[in-house]
């Protein structure tokens, strides 16, 4: 009985066997599709938070190209910068999206980033441009400045000297400018007004100083839930408050020596595996679709000729617009030394 059951069972796979492609549909021959064009960029946190420019800019990339974006987010612009050159090909980056000018020297150095020159590039102001050769792009900007909040401060500071005051100790939230790029761009600023003396002055800065953190959005946060009465930001930020919450309380203190301006950068990567997609985000990132984005997201300006939202009228543009050359790697050492370390 056991053999018969045996050689019954057999006969039917047997069977099964011959029919399984009448079943299948024959899968094997059936084509396999190809998978869905996508480009990989690499940003900074609040670029890619619900808030920020991302889920739009995803949107209108794929409504005009089908192409999907992949973000990868790195807290801040510093940190996007030690990762990638950690891991340099190996990174699995198309695009880098959110250095600044004052990052140019490190970026540009090695040797990671190839030149594109976008579609949209003579929309550019001219004087935003920074790199010539165009490995990286210009894609917003804004002016490093003092936020206050006028409920706190009915006399803010008006320069960088002020900060210094004994009526500012512990009032003053900085980003650490290893890791942020608005706290690279502060110190940028602090040298250029104070040049060789700038050391010096970060000492009669530190009792104003109640923290140093580690991004602009962990500070800014600080400052919003009312731990210290004055930031480090732009001149944009105050828009947002503005914008969002109806309210002119959060002002941007303007400085008598002037502004450091930061212009935010998308570079390509020379072995990016999906290069002509991330030529087409380029492409796209100086085309009024996505410019008109920046303003009321990234709360910077845009780089190209559009108009701005209302609520702009509470961002100064400043008189004085400063271009600190980029704080060199010995610098950063010397600050650590003296802020972090004491």
């Amino acid at each position: 009985m056991r053999k018969r059951n045996y050689a019954a069972a057999l006969f039917f796979l047997f069977c099964m066997s011959l029919a399984s492609p009448l079943f299948s549909g024959s899968s094997r021959d059936r084509p396999v599709p190809p998978p869905a064009p996508e480009v990989v960029v690499w940003t900074y946190d609040s670029f890619n938070s619900e808030w920020g420019p991302a889920p739009n800019v995803e949107k209108k990339f794929f409504e005009e190209t089908g192409i999907t974006i992949k973000w990868v987010s790195h807290g801040d612009a510093g940190e996007i910068l030690s990762r990638l050159l950690l891991e340099g090909e190996a990174s699995g980056a198309d695009l880098i999206l959110g250095l600044d000018q004052n990052m140019e020297e490190r970026a540009l150095g090695s040797g990671l980033f190839e030149a594109y020159k976008p579609s949209g590039a003579d929309r550019i102001f001219p004087e935003l441009i920074f790199d010539a050769g165009f490995r990286l792009i210009p894609l917003d900007y804004s002016y490093f400045a003092v936020v206050y909040d006028s409920e706190r401060v009915p006399n803010p500071p008006k320069s960088l000297e002020d900060l210094t005051g004994g009526a500012w100790e512990k009032k003053l939230i900085l980003m650490d400018p290893r890791t942020s790029s608005p706290g690279l761009g502060f110190l940028a600023w602090t040298r250029e007004v104070y040049g060789g003396n700038w050391k010096d002055y970060w000492r009669r800065l530190s009792p104003s100083i109640l923290t140093i953190a580690e991004s602009w959005s962990s500070g800014y946060g600080l400052f919003t839930s009312g731990e210290a009465p004055l930031v480090l930001s732009y001149t944009t930020s105050p828009s947002y408050h503005l914008e969002y919450e109806d309210t002119e309380r959060y002002k941007a203190a303007i400085f008598n020596e002037g502004h450091a301006i930061q212009i935010e950068a998308a570079g390509l990567l020379a072995h990016a595996k999906n290069k002509e997609n991330a030529k087409k985000f380029l492409d796209f990132m100086l085309s009024p679709s996505f410019q008109s984005i920046i303003p009321l997201t990234n709360w910077m300006y845009p780089v190209i000729d559009i108009p701005l939202p209302a609520s702009f009228r509470m961002s100064p543009k400043s008189g004085k617009a400063l271009r600190p050359r980029p704080v060199s790697s010995g610098e950063l050492d010397e600050w650590a030394a003296l802020i972090i370390r004491n």
